[in-house]
């Protein structure tokens, strides 16, 4: 069965200074003093985050779960339901999204309309249900309890351009990436964590295929071996056929490079389409902020992603 390509989903409008701004814990349990940390500096860019009642929380039986499933997805469509709130941030990733996402109210979230959502790691999953539950886009981008957001200048700037000035980031990319395979190719953003979109495959309301689709992927703590598993089932399932282009963020505590690269090369470099690698996205020392659901061109000689339109209205 072949699936019709990705079109572009509806973009949130950009935050304005004194934006209520909920933070909420969908995953893991993040310290209070990230947390905390975090929190000014969103309160430094003249927002007014405000934490939702179980983000502090800790699962009595599972230590890699802030809080119980329901009091989880009850905190993401709370925040999303309130009209006051501008934007939702995570606090941090980890493991839990598979858990709650379909607890939450998706008929409440999509009635209530577009809101600028922020992320990645484990919230790919949520990034996923967006897309396909809601139409809406979304930001693979820093969390506020995060430690590259804590402490590193340019993650903050351009997840802070991509809020408030988002025509200023317009051309994505740093000095570190690099042509893995030739080419240029428009596309629809979609991506995140390599590992969230195999676990996603054949769940309820999965995206059916990746076609038409520029593929931002990167993970973390997956060995070579475990690398080539998920790309392998994607394409075996496939779900890559008719992806436009693939560009290549962060693969931290994956293992050396050279070997993470290899296998990416062997999976990706078959599909006849541009790949760029090293293009700085998710959990590296330096994560931009990476628009899902948008149009974009992929130049893999350029060694940028140069989307069509900001990312926020």
């Amino acid at each position: 069965m072949t699936h019709p390509p990705l079109t572009p989903l509806t973009r949130p409008a950009r935050l304005r200074p004194g934006a209520k701004v909920a933070v909420v814990a969908p995953s893991g349990p993040v310290p209070g003093e990230r947390l905390d940390a975090g929190l000014e500096i969103l309160r430094g860019w003249d927002l007014d985050p405000v934490v939702l009642p179980h983000v502090r929380d800790q699962h009595p039986g599972f230590w890699y779960l802030a809080g119980a499933d329901r009091d989880r997805a009850r905190d993401l469509t709370e925040a999303w339901c309130d009209p006051s709130v501008s934007a939702v941030i995570c606090a941090r990733g980890g493991y839990g999204v598979q858990r709650m996402v379909d607890l939450l109210d998706w008929t409440a979230i999509r009635a209530a309309g577009p809101k600028v959502f922020v992320g990645y790691s484990d919230v790919t999953a949520l990034h996923e249900a967006f897309a396909v539950r809601t139409g809406l886009a979304t930001l693979h981008g820093p969390m506020v309890g995060a430690a590259t957001f804590l402490k590193d200048a340019p993650t903050q700037e351009s997840l802070r351009a991509t809020l408030f000035e988002p025509e200023s980031v317009r051309t994505l990319g740093l000095d570190t990436a690099r042509t893995m395979v030739p080419g240029r190719a428009r596309g629809i953003t979609l991506g995140g964590c390599v590992s969230l979109l195999a676990a996603d495959l054949g769940t309820p309301h999965a995206r059916p295929s990746a076609r038409g689709g520029l593929l931002l992927i990167e993970d973390v703590g997956e060995e070579d071996y475990r690398l080539d598993r998920i790309l392998t089932q994607l394409l075996r399932s496939g779900w890559l056929d008719g992806v436009a282009g693939v560009a290549l963020g962060s693969w931290a505590e994956c293992g050396p490079y050279e070997q993470v690269r290899a296998v990416l090369l062997d999976r990706l470099g078959g599909l006849g389409v541009p790949v760029v690698e090293e293009l700085r996205f998710g959990h590296s020392e330096t994560a931009l902020t990476m628009p899902l659901g948008v149009a974009a061109v992929l130049d893999a000689e350029a060694r940028t992603l140069t989307l069509d339109e900001p990312a926020l209205l």
